[in-house]
């Protein structure tokens, strides 16, 4: 069960009992929430501990991940962090529900098309925290990106892992979830503005699946 307590400076790390595999998060943040999709996918038992990164715990710095950076996974004496690592480790030791397609070519392919998202995640976060004057050539270059991804969803099919939602589909989707508030805040469109007819339809059906209804994050 997640911890509504975020852990800060000054605090104690909380014992984990044997065997419970503990993934430490941030419920706002679309990293931590790749992992915490697939946790959810897959149906893995977990407990989760929230970190407020703005006051990172030491013990947190110090025995968890040096980087401060959620998620990290913790099992035991065992601990591994960045969320692309914890969830294709996820996939691999927890086999139910398998999310990576079994052609390594189309493993390769998912990763570069989520290479490839990297792009639309900065323009993201340009109209998010950049200055207004800046917001014009954002919003271009970022509309550009995101009707290449509406191309390729046509090619691929209701998901971009294709019938049903694969590990790419997980590692984009929470930048797909925040697009609306972002979208206030900036007062652009971008997914619904008529042009994105594949990408519109896709946050639909994705807005169903259970596992991201799980996670949703309440804004």
């Amino acid at each position: 069960m997640p911890s509504q307590k975020a852990f800060s400076s000054g605090s104690t790390l909380p014992p984990l009992e044997a065997g419970t595999l503990r993934i430490y998060s941030m419920r706002l943040c679309p990293f931590a929430e790749r992992t915490r999709l697939v946790l959810a996918h897959k149906n893995i038992p977990n407990e989760e501990v929230n970190i407020n990164l703005t006051k990172k715990p030491e013990w947190f710095m110090e025995e968890i991940n040096p980087l401060g950076k959620v998620p990290a996974l913790q099992k035991d004496d065992k601990i591994i962090y960045e969320s692309g690592v914890c969830s294709d480790y996820l996939d691999q030791v927890y086999p139910g529900n398998k999310l990576t397609p079994d052609d390594p070519y189309q493993q390769a392919k998912d990763r570069i098309l989520v290479e490839h998202f990297g792009q639309v995640t900065t323009q993201y976060y340009k109209l998010l925290l950049g200055k207004p004057d800046g917001y014009s050539a954002a919003a271009e270059t970022l509309n550009k990106l995101l009707l290449e991804f509406d191309k390729e969803l046509q090619k691929r099919g209701h998901f971009f892992g294709g019938e049903k939602p694969q590990m790419v589909d997980y590692m984009i989707w929470p930048w797909f979830e925040r697009f609306p508030a972002m979208e206030q805040l900036v007062n652009q469109t971008f997914l619904t503005d008529g042009s994105k007819t594949n990408l519109a339809a896709y946050v639909n059906r994705m807005s169903d699946i259970p596992a991201v209804q799980s996670v949703v994050c309440p804004w």
